[in-house]
């Protein structure tokens, strides 16, 4: 047996083993699996545009006009006018000067966290991020230090133990955390960066086009339009298309142009697709009402749930995990569920932590309540023939924190460790204090960043010097053969 073979068979016994599942015809409501028709409750085309027919019909009349690919990378040929207006567009959405698309969600994170953070660098990154944070962080090459979720007195005590002798620190989080269903809070965040001089980047994929006033994320909810240095869309989700993008200011977009590994060196989006998400986005713009019932159908749902005796809160937030534990448990409800008519889809590690497998339920726009309803009668009788009990099946709080009336806010904390000494005093004791079994050793006072002008300054110098190198990346590559 080959060692692929036999990891394959240990995933297997594991419980961890996937494969394909074949739906045929559109992300609708109801769909066709394996030619049995079931109805849709593990789909992200949350506002159900992906099937609809005015971005079905752009879609269809950018590839007659524009052609199917784009032939290139942005850089060389493949940047076309459908792209531009696309980015213009979604500049004026997410309130800031600047936007650039990337090739996907994966693309845009790693390239942004790349192009923001080095060797010399720190990033903070909430330890329930998307996996395409986590592999921005690694592949950055800077240290990464992890706080845990939604712990703003853990990104605070790591602020101030961590990074002290690095250039730059990075705060990286989702906003609506994909499996769980919650959110980041992102104004005690924003507050935590301006105090200790760390720029943001905030994944918006979840939250555009269900979270926020008329469906604009969790940043336009939180009132930090313009706030946040770099904000990270998807295409592929609320906007039924395929793609995703970064906005922020012109001169943040110019560096990410310039530096951004995975847009320098990938084909462009797409016409079709560039399309297919405009439409999509002014459909959202022009008909707001569409977040509406989108809110509404996660109540009908999560009540309907709460009425089989599911531990779910009343919400509105569209992603509603049912968490069992473990990972057999989670596959077969997920089969019977299936026999019964809904398709829910069990996620196990390494998507999730281990001993937290679940159906990750999530609601469309285009369902109909009584759809809902009935469905959560379905899982409550598959729960049932496969021997779970509803009232002990875990949903995690889908609100995010209350952070207007917290009492003490992250730069009053700053304030109040600022003036103690009683810390201090109790290192010097050795007397642990929170979060020491993590403590980096002391270092010297922090380093000022570069401004992103300077930095992009010291790129044309570094590229006009003579004899200097003449691709982007020979830089990095040299400091490789050196730091060999």
């Amino acid at each position: 047996m080959s060692d692929i073979a036999e990891r394959l068979a240990e995933l297997e016994r594991l419980g961890l083993s996937r494969r394909l599942r074949m739906i045929s015809g559109p992300q609708g409501p109801t769909v066709l699996l394996d030619g049995k028709p079931v109805l849709l409750l593990c789909s992200n085309n949350y506002l159900g545009l992906a099937d609809h027919p005015r971005v079905r019909e752009a879609a269809a009349d950018a590839a007659m006009r524009w052609g199917v690919g784009a032939g290139s990378s942005r850089l060389v040929s493949g940047s076309m006018t459908i792209h531009r207006r696309l980015e213009e567009r979604l500049a004026g959405f997410e309130g800031t000067e600047s936007c650039v698309l990337f090739g996907s969600g994966y693309l845009a994170n790693i390239g942004v966290i790349g192009a923001l953070a080095g060797a010399d660098d720190v990033i903070f990154s909430d330890e329930l991020n998307h996996a395409s944070i986590v592999d921005g962080c690694r592949l950055s090459r800077a240290e990464v230090v992890i706080y845990r979720h939604r712990d703003i007195e853990h990104l605070d005590w790591s602020l101030r133990r961590h990074g002290e002798r690095r250039a730059r620190r990075l705060i990286v989080t989702d906003s609506v955390f994909s499996m769980d269903g919650d959110i980041a809070p992102l104004a005690h965040i924003a507050e935590l960066a301006q105090i200790y001089g760390a720029r943001i980047v905030v994944d918006e994929a979840h939250a555009t086009g269900n979270v926020g006033p008329d469906g604009r994320g969790a940043v336009a909810a939180a009132g930090l339009e313009g706030e946040i240095d770099v904000v990270i869309g998807t295409l592929g989700k609320a906007l039924g298309s395929y793609g995703a993008y970064a906005c922020a200011s012109t001169e943040m977009v110019q560096y990410l142009i310039n530096t951004a590994r995975s847009l320098i060196f990938s084909t462009a989006p797409g016409p079709p697709a560039a399309a297919g998400a405009l439409a999509a986005l002014e459909l959202l713009q022009e008909r707001p009402h569409r977040v509406g019932r989108l809110r509404s159908n996660a109540r009908a749902l999560r009540r309907g749930l709460a009425g089989e005796g599911f531990g779910v809160a009343d919400s509105e937030m569209h992603i509603v995990p049912l968490i069992v534990g473990e990972e057999r448990a989670a596959m077969a409800l997920c089969q019977q569920a299936l026999e019964l008519g809904v398709f829910a889809q069990a996620i196990r590690p390494p998507t999730v932590p281990a001993g937290t497998s679940r159906l990750r339920l999530t609601v469309m726009a285009s369902h109909t309540p009584g759809e809902l309803r009935e469905a959560a009668r379905t899982l409550c009788e598959a729960a049932r023939r496969v021997g779970i009990d509803p009232e002990q099946v875990m949903a995690p709080a889908a609100e995010p924190l209350d952070e207007v009336q917290e009492i003490e806010t992250a730069l009053g904390r700053a304030e109040r460790l600022a003036a103690s000494t009683a810390a201090e005093d109790d290192e010097a004791s050795g007397t642990p204090t929170p979060f020491d079994f993590e403590r980096d050793a002391p270092g010297a006072a922090p380093a000022v960043a570069p401004s992103l002008g300077e930095e992009l300054a010291a790129l044309s110098e570094r590229i006009e010097e003579p004899g200097a190198a003449t691709e982007l990346f020979d830089v990095e590559r040299e400091a490789t053969v050196r730091a060999a």
